[in-house]
């Protein structure tokens, strides 16, 4: 409620904006059959509850045909009351049936055409719901993951995100093409539809609270435009990007992306690796793809392994993280580990 009424205009013209270009996972329906016998089921209950009412009042009507009021009476009343206000061929006439038509068939009236018109109402219901979860996540959004385009680069980032533990509700994708966004939200990701290479499509998709963004569009100068815009917006987060030639790795690292893949030398380089030694491209492709077999991941130091060296801990240590600074295997190898290290690791999956 307070999502509903504290909003200002500016804010609710915000979200209304929004609510074009973004797109919420879908959340449970019922199917339409089912949604109209569930209407069909209350409609009918209210006027069992109508009828009942009378009936059971019926020595305060007059009927103009008999003087008396029956079941059928009762309930020929009830369905005419409800659904019009009534012929006059039945009315009520002592005291308690008029107070019981002003406080009991009157709200049952009411509630008769919500039920009737309940495709209507729950159009407008679903809009305000929409807009009220758009300015909730809107509110509530930081320090995210926001993944610009989801073509193949982009599903496998989100694919290894999640895999690394990441929860879908800190993801974000945007993309150009609306069905390519839903999607997104078919896999229960937030998306927003839009040119990421504009201020206001990165800032629907909460770009400068993000603490990183994945760049993997089609084109290596809309990649190089959208790192501009979102470096613009965000000075902080880690910018990762993904472009087709080598060539164009400065001008991205120039533009912003602190890190920046060229998919089409590491395909290369893959390929030559396989030629050379099958064994050794399956390994890489192994560690490259998460889940599948050997992992190759960044974590904290436990408890137990302060104090050891990387050659003591469980897992095979490729490389230390301290104090921002990576010590590579030969660096690394004999120093402690201490806490607030961080080391990269390459272990199994554990089954769930």
């Amino acid at each position: 409620m307070r999502t509903l009424w504290s909003r200002s205009h500016k804010e609710a013209r915000a979200d209304a904006e929004a609510g074009r270009a973004i797109t919420m996972p879908t959340q449970s329906a019922l199917p339409p059959l089912q949604q109209v016998i569930k209407r069909l089921v209350l409609a009918l209950l209210v006027l069992a509850v109508t009828v009942l009412i009378v009936y059971l009042d019926r020595a305060g009507y007059n009927d103009n045909s008999d003087g008396s009021v029956n079941l059928l009476d009762a309930a020929y009343y009830a369905t005419v009351t409800l659904s019009t206000t009534g012929y006059g061929d039945i009315t009520p006439v002592s005291a308690t049936a008029r107070l019981t038509n002003i406080f009991v068939i009157t709200p049952l009236r009411v509630l008769f055409l919500i039920i009737l018109v309940g495709t209507t109402l729950e159009v407008l219901t679903e809009r305000t719901r929409q807009q009220v979860r758009i300015h909730r996540w809107r509110s509530r959004m930081r320090d995210h993951v926001v993944v610009i385009g989801y073509g193949t680069k982009g599903r496998h980032a989100v694919e290894t995100l999640i895999g690394q533990g990441i929860s879908r509700d800190r993801i974000v994708v945007v993309d150009a093409q609306r069905k390519v966004a839903e999607q997104a939200s078919d896999d229960g990701l937030v998306a927003v539809t839009g040119d990421a290479t504009r201020s206001e499509t990165l800032l629907k998709a909460e770009v400068q609270r993000a603490t990183r963004v994945i760049i993997a569009p089609q084109r290596d100068e809309t990649a190089t435009l959208i790192t501009l815009t979102a470096r613009q917006r965000n000075r902080h987060a880690t910018i990762v990007a993904a472009v087709r030639e080598d060539e164009n790795v400065p001008l991205l690292k120039q533009s912003g992306a602190d890190t920046v893949v060229t998919s089409s030398s590491s395909a290369g380089r893959l390929l030559g690796t396989f030629m050379a030694s099958p064994t050794v491209a399956r390994t890489l492709e192994d560690l490259m793809t998460l889940g599948s077999g050997m992992d190759i991941i960044e974590r904290p130091v436990t408890e137990d392994e302060v104090g050891r060296t990387p050659r003591e801990c469980t897992d095979l240590v490729v490389a230390v993280v301290r104090d921002k600074k990576v010590m590579d295997y030969t660096e690394g190898w004999r120093s402690e580990l201490r806490r607030g290290d961080r080391v990269i690791t390459v272990s199994r999956p554990v089954a769930v």
